[in-house]
């Protein structure tokens, strides 16, 4: 039977992509879906492929203080909620589904005024203020990593894992076996933000290798800024790269990487297993509750990927930690299998059944 489903997934890329992943799927399955957004221009890039239905809700993020900006915070908050309750109520869904961030504070507010049931997704190890205040009335909480069911021990978990865009996930089918023989290649991502630093560092190291003799071809994406920049050095020191601001054709950069160096957020961590790219994670580290920590020792523990602090990464050290990585291809092999095994595919799908389940129960 069909459905009418909201998905509260403004904010940021990283809420937005899987957010629309699983609306493509609920739709593919007949239902009725509305995405709410902020209108705010990352989700309009994010979202610029989804032909259904927008609803535009301010927001505003989450007092931290008792100091008048949190108060004033406070304030939006509670507007943006009653904002949210009058477009509800006039076209109640059967079913809220919000992927965390600040964004979702109005919807789910909303919901459960009107009694209307919501699931929740939690992407990284450590719940975000949003999943921890509304966790204790969703139907589920559906998370990324097994880690995280530590953090809601008194609450109905279900570890699914991340909504990815269906073609990627057939780009990892169509390939076969990815197991980063032949030629080393880096990736480097530098993620939305703090991208910078791990440029300059990388670009650094490569080109100091490269004038030593030693060789790699280098995928790097720099975001805009860097750009110019990382390209010029690159091939000034004759190194075989190729360098983008940004790409939407990530499929194809994994399958052709041996290593990766990249943040630690909770998208980049589940592409980084599904195609099984080795990894050293550098997490941003003024992420929100330095989540991005939390998920890369999540990793780490399990022997899929090297951490570093930011703050510990220097030239020296990424030199000779990339000078190991192409000396020891045996441990990379391992890390790979072992990113396979913690990959969790059809997260979008498996949302999507919790999802349905959900209005079920409420009908």
């Amino acid at each position: 039977m069909s459905c009418h489903i909201a998905i509260a997934c403004g904010g940021t890329g990283g809420h937005v992509m899987p957010g629309l992943a699983t609306a493509e799927v609920l739709r593919a399955r007949g239902h009725a879906v509305t995405l709410w957004l902020t209108g705010n221009p990352v989700e309009a890039r994010a979202a610029a492929s989804w032909q259904g239905a927008v609803q535009r809700v301010p927001a505003v993020g989450f007092p931290t203080s008792l100091s008048w900006r949190g108060v004033r915070a406070a304030w939006k908050l509670g507007r943006t909620r009653r904002v949210c309750y009058r477009k509800m109520r006039s076209a109640p869904p059967d079913v809220v589904l919000a992927m965390g961030s600040y964004a979702s504070a109005g919807p789910v507010g909303a919901a459960r005024r009107l009694g209307i049931p919501y699931v929740l997704h939690e992407a990284n190890v450590q719940p975000g203020r949003a999943v921890r205040w509304f966790a204790r009335g969703a139907q589920c909480v559906a998370c990324h990593f097994e880690e995280t069911r530590f953090f809601l021990r008194r609450h109905r978990v279900e570890v699914i894992g991340m909504p990815l865009r269906r073609e990627m996930e057939q780009a990892v089918i169509d390939a076969g076996d990815l197991s980063g023989n032949g030629w080393f290649t880096l990736l480097v991502m530098g993620g939305s933000h703090g991208a910078h630093r791990l440029n300059e560092a990388v670009s650094t190291a490569v080109t100091t290798l490269a004038a030593q003799g030693q060789r790699m071809a280098v995928i790097h994406l720099t975001g805009e800024v860097d750009r110019e920049t990382v390209s010029a050095r690159y091939a000034e020191a004759g190194v075989e790269a190729e360098v983008h601001a940004f790409t939407g054709e990530m499929a194809d950069l994994y399958k052709r990487a041996s290593l990766a160096v990249c943040r630690a957020g909770a998208s980049s961590c589940a592409e980084l297993c599904l195609f099984g790219v080795p990894a050293l994670l550098v997490p941003y580290p003024h992420a929100a509750n330095d989540h991005q920590t939390a998920n890369a020792r999540a990793l780490e523990r399990a022997g899929a990927v090297d951490v570093v602090p930011e703050s510990d990464l220097s030239v020296a050290w990424l030199t000779d930690y990339l000078v190991a990585s192409m000396q020891k291809r045996d441990r990379l092999a391992r890390m790979r299998s072992i990113l396979k095994l913690r990959a969790k595919p059809q997260g979008a799908e498996r949302l999507a059944d919790l999802v349905e389940k959900s209005a079920e129960l409420s009908r």
